[in-house]
């Protein structure tokens, strides 16, 4: 295994709950499930996931995350790390913290960010897929 991507919140909720997806991202996905390709899903994923769940805007749980990165060894968490927070504030053009994060977290590895947000694909400081 030898390529890496970095995952948002919008793309895994996707994924899990059988939404829509580019078939670019799903082929990714396929890729990580069958051991080809890592996913990294930054801890701040998981917060804003846990929040969503919690109000009710999305049936993915945390739960559900957790029981899915055990059964597909090649998503791995990634804390939030002394690193990933001074690249988060070097990132000056994502304005919203939760996404600076999640890009930050892309550009401390130097991997791709599997995102949607058109607002992070225009930063230069992380290149993204979707």
């Amino acid at each position: 295994m030898n390529k890496s991507y970095v995952m948002d919140s919008m793309a895994l909720i996707l994924h899990l709950e059988h939404r829509k997806l580019p078939q670019k991202i799903k082929d990714i996905f396929q890729k990580a499930e069958k051991a080809k390709v890592s996913i990294l899903i930054p801890t701040m994923v998981l917060a804003e996931i846990g929040y969503l769940f919690e109000k009710g805007r999305i049936e993915t749980s945390l739960q559900h995350i957790k029981q899915y990165c055990e059964n597909n060894k090649t998503f791995i968490v990634e804390p939030i790390t002394e690193e990933i927070i001074h690249k988060c504030f070097e990132i000056s053009d994502i304005a919203e913290l939760h996404d600076r994060i999640i890009a930050a977290t892309a550009y401390a590895k130097k991997l791709t960010l599997i995102t949607n947000d058109p607002i992070i694909a225009k930063s230069i400081y992380v290149s993204t897929v979707w």
